[in-house]
């Protein structure tokens, strides 16, 4: 059994080994440029790749030409958001966006309000949800995009996006979506729901670092986007700079093994995370659940524990591996914005724990997790007691 037991997986997954199977052949046997299309090897990689961008596209009812390779999520919702306000800024200086957004988008935003861009922040509900009604009424005529998360990497709870993409639609106004949490996990049709821009990555899906696409719509309508790094024209003159081959096919093997396994995988990992908070919650009656309980991730369990500090849990819980929360913004001492945003205090807010099921995790390990997380609650609730009485 891996130890420690691996409760982080909104942070990231390890690969699959049937994922590193399929990569491994492109380091060392099939290692050519797949921009180098006049010889076998280089034949060879671009035929992995063209698969590989198939395989995505299908998985969001795009079509190929519509998936742009990049380095990760956090690099496609900078191309996305800052792509399509240089191209469109004649049309307008104006953004919509929720204020429990991943800071990939919020620094962005941010980035481009220093340039001069209007910025509406929404406001969302004590369960995370942004209100639909209210991105209708905050659209402008000068409004140029809209960019909501699909799946909270915090709280888990899940958006309206089919919802709002209907408005943006009516509105003729771009609708992008950062997916990182939700994509080869949750099914998403990217015109059913008249999504224009979407953000995804692989290493939220058992496969490598430093490979994530982009979405860009190319047909009613089409979506142009200033190019943010030249060089080479590469992914139809949008991203420039050399494919990595073995990572684009481990991208692509793990979105087959997400869609080929995802109904009795996520019920498998939705089970085990209900089992998870219901015996903390047998022994610890006061805590609570941050988040929806319906729209939510299957994989997403964050915890408040009143009266205690949450980074203490975490180092007394040697056998376990948890976070605070998002993994971009855990050296800021300051209490989360999502949770923040939902109406808690710093206080409560310093007493979460985000802990995060994935794959690999066994009923074993969850029932060994949750023998340590009450012992070390309760030794915490104990301290706790004690350091009161004496100081009263």
């Amino acid at each position: 059994m891996p130890f420690p037991i691996y409760l982080d997986n909104q942070a990231t997954t390890p690969v699959d080994p049937m994922v590193l199977e399929d990569m491994l052949p492109y380091f060392t046997e099939k290692y050519g440029n797949a921009a180098s299309v006049h010889h076998r090897l280089g034949q060879e990689a671009k035929e992995a790749v063209e698969m590989a961008r198939k395989i995505i596209a299908q998985e969001l009812n795009a079509a190929a030409r519509e998936i742009i390779f990049t380095s990760g999520a956090t690099e496609s919702i900078n191309l996305s958001i800052r792509g399509v306000c240089e191209q469109y800024e004649e049309k307008g200086k104006h953004i919509i966006t929720q204020v429990t957004e991943h800071n990939a988008v919020l620094d962005t935003v941010e980035a481009m309000s220093k340039k001069g861009w209007n910025i509406t922040l929404l406001p969302v509900d004590p369960k995370g949800h942004v209100n639909p009604e209210s991105i209708q009424n905050a659209i402008r005529p000068d409004t140029v995009m809209v960019t909501i998360m699909h799946g909270n990497n915090e709280i888990g709870t899940l958006q309206p996006i089919g919802e709002i993409g209907k408005i943006c639609r009516e509105k003729r106004i771009f609708f992008h979506v950062d997916a990182s949490q939700t994509f080869g996990k949750l099914p998403i049709d990217t015109q059913a729901m008249n999504i224009d821009l979407l953000a995804a990555t692989s290493h939220k899906i058992y496969g490598p670092k430093g490979i994530g696409c982009l979405f860009i719509r190319q047909k009613n309508p089409k979506v142009k986007i200033k190019i943010q790094m030249e060089g080479g024209g590469h992914e139809r003159g949008m991203r420039s700079g050399t494919l990595p081959v073995p990572l684009i096919v481990g991208f692509g093997r793990a979105v087959q093994l997400c869609v080929q396994n995802r109904n009795s995988e996520y019920k498998r990992i939705g089970e085990l995370r209900d089992l998870l908070f219901e015996k903390i919650q047998a022994d610890h009656p006061d805590i609570f659940m941050n988040g929806c309980e319906k729209q939510h991730l299957p994989n997403n369990l964050n915890i408040c524990f009143p009266g205690l500090d949450s980074e203490s849990l975490i180092t007394r819980m040697k056998g376990i591996a948890c976070s605070t929360g998002s993994a971009c913004t855990s050296a800021n001492l300051e209490p989360s914005h999502v949770l923040k945003a939902i109406g808690l205090n710093n206080e409560l807010a310093h007493a979460s724990i985000r802990f995060s099921l994935g794959r690999f995790n066994t009923e074993e390990e969850i029932l060994m997790a949750i023998e340590e997380i009450n012992r070390v609650v309760s030794a915490a609730k104990e301290k706790s007691q004690h350091l009161n009485m004496t100081s009263s």
